[in-house]
């Protein structure tokens, strides 16, 4: 859309400062080292390095000899391609405005100067200096391109890095620098105005070096990159700094707003949480420990945002609209807040014929164009949501136990389900204030639901007894959450029973209210039932399980264990490895664009009144939730797949099979494609790991690895920083499970957990997100069992979320589940760095045929009959990891980040 503007409404004229054509072209030449003084006189390219020796006369009429020097100089030519703004596009004007065309008039849009590899005689750094200016506009791929001219003295050596004043008045986003001697520098990066930031930028070549093989000459310019972006830790960021530093989560509260929107601080001994990156902005005056908040995006280093310039950031873009206009217009024309749906024919109508809501801004059908269509007979717009693909295929999926059981393994939240290994089941909280730990889930009620097919002691000894476990993380705010207004929430626990066929069947679903000043525990346990009213009993108490595994799937298995997380391997990968470091250059596709929509979400999704906090169950506990998880449950040594499995039971340690475990349900979609996936990331690391680390003694001596690590355990999950389970990082193969692990976290651990949400979630019966009322037998009323009674769907639909909490979530997941057009898919683009290498070139080349091969494996899995969980009448194909896609909401793909 942008590239069509542009070549249909701005000449080149109006686009950039046309060229004074009686200005040279050559441009000027400069050095820093005394040994290249401008001073010297300069040969054409070609002159031969020579003595010459001059005769002359003086006016004494003497014959002198004067000898000369001269060096031989090689023209070196550079061509910088620039990325030019949206903003600056749009609005047609130059790339500065009248400042930057005298510039670029001169000859001097950015003043690059070329480093040696190696110091000068005197232990100085060799370097050559160089104006660019413009060259040209490619319109096809909306490039600019600028030229410059180096003389470099035939003594100057390997050159190894690039300094980069931007002489405009705006920062520049440089794609890449190359030399026609085949040197090439991959930037990717913004170069701030030399007005805004004075020290010039530095870029290295795509040839990586540990720490120990630094080039003389480079040395201390890998240190005062680094330095540069770790700051200082003071004062209030700028959107144009590339400053990376630490904080905790003192922002999501708003007590300068109102002081019910004061939130405790994540990220301290009460409420441990991994850090987030630092903003600086001014602490609230109501709340001296919260940071004030901001209406606009949050500060975030600038090679983090690429909103101006990537369509890439189409997800951040889009979320933006749906907070900022879709969600505001629901709000407004849903008067009613509490008001929920009378009948399941007007759920129905969100996708036969939409709302109807007022003409949004320009743009935003451009945006969204799945949700906002314009009317038919209006001048109204429609906001209509596309029917799921789970309804699509099977109107009444969401009504089934089977799909029920089934979607804990294929489903959006594969991650909670676990083994039974003790029995009875028990809480560990203090009886004193929780009530008895014992569960009343008996013996008796299960092997009255098994029918005899076998006792209670050879299903747990068969490994046939599953559950889903939200007691103890949800028991603690049961009593605060019921305080809230038009929400309530159990501990819960759902006890399942694997059959011969390798699908799940539920036995039944533990509800506990602990006990409050006025009454003692209430616990309850529901089991699938034949009569009416036993069966309308048990698919509410499916709707209130679903919503807790809702808020957990988002506060935790999605949120915690993926975005949350991640920030702190971001933020100490930029402080402590260096941009020619390997291991930087392996992790750097995993972290691009996360730390962009982490600061989004902050600003309008976890925080304090924000989309979690208004439609799902724990309302304003919801991150404290969060933190309890992060503080009880997470761990890095179990954050890779196999690990994962094995902790929850779902597996165990086999090296006789194919992935060196064996799984429990042996058709685990999840698992079954994960791991192989894990295969593939985990031999690219070790093919990486050890081209650069050919001995264990590498691994320990490299200080910026050293420096790296610590930090990440020390400070990002600070918190933790004591737990003994922490990988120690001292030979290859340490370092080979550390990146795998962060890899896999960035793309199939969160691929598996977000791009399916429209699909699981779209259609909200199938997995509400709040549950508004409490169970009908929970101390009724004789007027509340009796309207149950009556009429029991009225009773699960005003437990549902009410309309503007379901179209809310609906218009968010649509977001959230969509690709963009140019997301980049794991092992579908090597980097620069990487084919610069040919070792590694290779290794590349066999992970992305692995990913080719896995997807024709998951699609002969799909239509395999003997799968039950994936293949079957109305199913969803199981798809989530398949590695590549097609934009949009398609239930597939595993981009290399967390992009949206």
């Amino acid at each position: 859309m942008l590239n069509s503007q542009i070549n249909q409404t701005h000449s080149l004229s109006n686009l950039l400062p046309l060229h004074n054509p009686f200005i040279a072209g050559n441009a000027t030449t400069h050095s820093s080292s005394s040994a290249y003084s401008p001073a010297i006189l300069r040969q054409p390219a070609n002159t031969t390095k020579s003595n010459a020796t001059r005769t002359g006369s003086t006016s004494a009429g003497k014959i002198k000899a004067i000898t000369i020097p001269f060096f031989t100089k090689t023209t070196v030519k550079g061509v910088i391609t620039i990325q030019p703004t949206i903003s600056s596009a749009i609005a047609g004007v130059g790339i500065g405005g009248v400042a930057d065309g005298v510039s670029d008039l001169l000859g001097r849009s950015f003043l690059l100067e070329l480093v040696s590899n190696d110091l000068d005689s005197k232990g100085k750094q060799k370097t050559v200096k160089a104006y660019a200016r413009y060259d040209a506009l490619d319109f096809d791929i909306n490039i600019y391109t600028y030229k410059c001219d180096f003389d470099v003295p035939e003594d100057f050596g390997e050159i190894g890095a690039i300094l980069v004043e931007n002489e405009y008045s705006k920062k520049m986003f440089f794609k890449k620098i190359v030399l026609n001697n085949n040197i090439t520098f991959t930037c990717e990066s913004w170069v701030a105005s030399k007005y805004d930031n004075p020290d010039k930028r530095i870029f290295f070549t795509d040839k990586s070096y540990l720490p120990s093989e630094t080039p003389e000459g480079l040395k201390s310019l890998r240190e005062k990159d680094m330095e540069s972006l770790r700051g200082n830790g003071q004062g209030e960021r700028k959107s144009s700094d590339r400053i990376y530093d630490y904080d905790v989560y003192d922002d999501l509260g708003a007590p300068d707003l109102s002081l019910s929107l004061a939130r405790p601080v994540l990220g301290a001994n009460d409420h441990p949480y991994p850090r987030r990156c630092r903003t600086g902005r001014p602490m609230s005056t109501k709340d001296p420990l919260s940071e004030t908040r901001t209406l606009l995006p949050f500060y975030v280093p600038s090679d983090e945002d690429f909103s101006e310039i990537k369509e890439v950031n189409f997800g951040a873009r889009a979320l933006y609209s749906v907070l900022h206009a879709v969600v505001p217009t629901l709000d407004a024309i849903i008067t009613d807040k509490d008001k929920g749906f009378p009948l399941f024919r007007t759920i129905d109508m969100l996708y036969d014929q939409g709302v109807n809501v007022p003409p949004p801004d320009n743009g935003l059908k451009t945006v969204l164009p799945r949700l906002v269509k314009s009317a038919v007979d209006t001048a109204d717009a429609v906001i209509q949501f596309e029917t799921p693909e789970t309804i699509d295929r099977d109107t009444f999926s969401w009504f089934r136990d089977e799909e029920f059981c089934r979607q804990m393994l294929a489903g959006l939240n594969p991650y909670s389900i676990q083994l039974v290994t003790e029995w009875p089941l028990m809480s560990k909280l203090d009886p004193q204030v929780y009530g008895p730990q014992e569960s009343a889930i008996t013996k008796e009620i299960v092997e009255q639901e098994i029918k005899g097919f076998m006792t209670l002691e050879q299903a747990l000894a068969e490994k046939k007894l599953f559950m889903l476990d939200y007691n103890d993380l949800l028991l603690p705010y049961v009593n605060k959450t019921r305080e809230l207004n038009g929400t309530t929430l159990y501990g819960s626990r759902t006890l399942m029973f694997l059959t011969p066929t390798g699908t799940l069947r539920p036995l039944a679903i533990e509800l506990t209210r602990p006990p409050s000043d006025d009454k003692p525990q209430w616990k309850h346990v529901y089991t699938p039932a034949w009569d009416a009213t036993g069966a309308w009993l048990w698919k509410m108490a499916k709707a209130q399980v679903l919503s807790h595994d809702s808020a957990y799937h988002q506060l935790v298995s999605h949120w915690l264990r993926t975005h949350c997380v991640m920030e702190p391997y971001i933020i100490a990968t930029n402080r402590h490895l260096s941009q020619m470091h390997p291991i930087r250059r392996l992790l750097l596709p995993h972290f691009r664009y996360t730390m962009q929509i982490n600061a989004l979400a902050r600003l309008a999704l976890i925080n304090a009144g924000g989309i979690i906090e208004s439609t799902f169950s724990p309302g304003k506990y919801s991150m404290q939730i969060c933190s309890d998880a992060y503080d009880q449950l997470w761990r890095f040594d179990h954050e890779s797949l196999p690990a994962d499995l094995i902790s929850r039971g779902m597996a165990v340690e086999d090296p006789n099979s194919p992935h060196g475990v064996k799984l429990t349900i042996e058709d685990y979609p999840y698992a079954n494609d994960g791991l192989l996936l894990w295969d593939a990331i985990k031999q690219w690391a070790t093919s990486y790991v050890n081209h650069y680390y050919p001995k264990a003694s590498l691994v320990e001596s490299d200080v910026e690895l050293t420096q790296w690590w610590d930090e990440i355990r020390t400070v990002g999950h600070g918190d933790k920083k004591d737990e003994p389970w922490w990988p120690q990082l001292k030979t290859q193969e340490d370092l080979i499970g550390i990146v795998s692990t962060i890899m896999w976290v960035g793309s199939g651990h969160h691929s598996a957990v977000n791009f399916g949400q429209y699909d699981f979630a779209g259609y909200f019966p199938n997995r509400p997100t709040i549950a508004r009322t409490k169970m009908p037998n929970e101390d009724p009323t004789e007027e509340e069992w009796q309207s149950f009674i009556k009429r029991p769907e009225d009773a699960l639909l005003k437990c549902f979320p009410s309309q503007i909490q379901a179209t809310t979530v609906m218009s968010v997941l649509d977001v959230l589940s969509s690709h963009s057009p140019d997301e980049e898919y794991i092992g579908a683009y090597i980097e620069p760095a990487w084919a610069a290498e040919p070792a590694i070139k290779a290794a590349f080349e066999e992970f992305r045929g692995s990913l080719e091969k896995l997807e024709g494996i998951i699609d002969s899995r799909n239509v395999d009959p003997k799968l039950h969980n994936r293949s079957g009448a109305g199913l969803v194909p199981y798809q989530l990891l398949k590695p590549f896609s097609g934009p949009g909401v398609t239930g597939r793909g595993v981009p290399n980040s967390i992009s949206i």
